[in-house]
C-alpha cells in the first residue's frame, strides 16, 4: 500500500477530513491524495497559495510575519496549515487535519530571505496540536517538489497517529 493510500484509508476509517495548503508543491500534494480511490471519504480540498499575498488573504497568515521573514518559514507553514482547516470547512466544520508546504524549489534562492533551493517547511495543524517540520531536499526543481510531497504525506501519517492517541487520551 502506498503512503498516500494508507493516509486516505486511515483518515477515512477515523472519519478525519484532511485539507492542504500548498505553495512550493503547487497542487502536487492534493493530486497525490486524490489519486487514491475513495479519497473523497477523507479529503476536503486544498488551496494553492503560491503568491505570498494569498497566504495572508486566504489562509490568514500574519501579514507582519510574512513581511519580516518571508514565505519560507516554519511559523508561516504552521499558520498556513491552521488556516486551511478553516478555509476548507465543510458544513461549518473545519477540516480535522491541515497540512501545508512552503519552501524554495529553485533554481534561485528565495528573494526575500536568501534561503537556498531545497529548503522546505511542512506545517501541520490538528486537534493534537500544531507544528512545523523543516525538510532538506536536494536535486532539481521537480525533485525538490516531489520530495516535499513525500515528506508531507509522511507527516500526515505521523499526525493521524497523534490524533488517534489524542482521541484515545481524551476519551479516558
Amino acid at each position: 500500500m502506498t503512503p498516500a493510500r494508507a493516509v486516505i484509508a486511515q483518515a477515512g476509517a477515523l472519519n478525519i477530513r484532511i485539507a492542504v495548503a500548498e505553495s512550493l508543491t503547487g497542487g502536487l500534494l492534493a493530486s497525490a491524495l486524490v489519486s487514491v480511490p475513495g479519497a473523497s471519504r477523507a479529503f476536503s480540498g486544498g488551496i494553492v497559495a503560491y503568491d505570498t499575498e494569498l497566504k495572508r488573504s486566504l489562509l490568514g497568515v500574519d501579514a507582519e510575519l510574512l513581511e519580516r521573514v518571508g514565505p519560507v518559514d516554519g511559523e508561516v507553514a504552521r499558520q498556513m496549515a491552521r488556516g486551511v482547516r478553516r478555509a476548507c470547512a465543510v458544513g461549518g466544520e473545519p477540516a480535522a487535519l491541515g497540512i501545508s508546504t512552503t519552501g524554495v524549489a529553485g533554481p534561485d534562492p528565495d528573494q526575500h530571505s536568501g534561503q537556498q533551493p531545497g529548503t522546505v517547511w511542512i506545517g501541520v495543524s490538528s486537534p493534537a496540536g500544531e507544528r512545523a517540520v523543516q525538510v532538506a531536499c536536494a536535486g532539481d526543481r521537480a525533485e525538490i517538489r516531489a520530495q516535499a510531497v513525500v515528506a508531507a504525506v509522511r507527516e500526515l501519517e505521523v499526525e493521524l497517529g497523534a490524533i488517534t492517541g489524542h482521541q484515545v487520551g481524551t476519551a479516558s
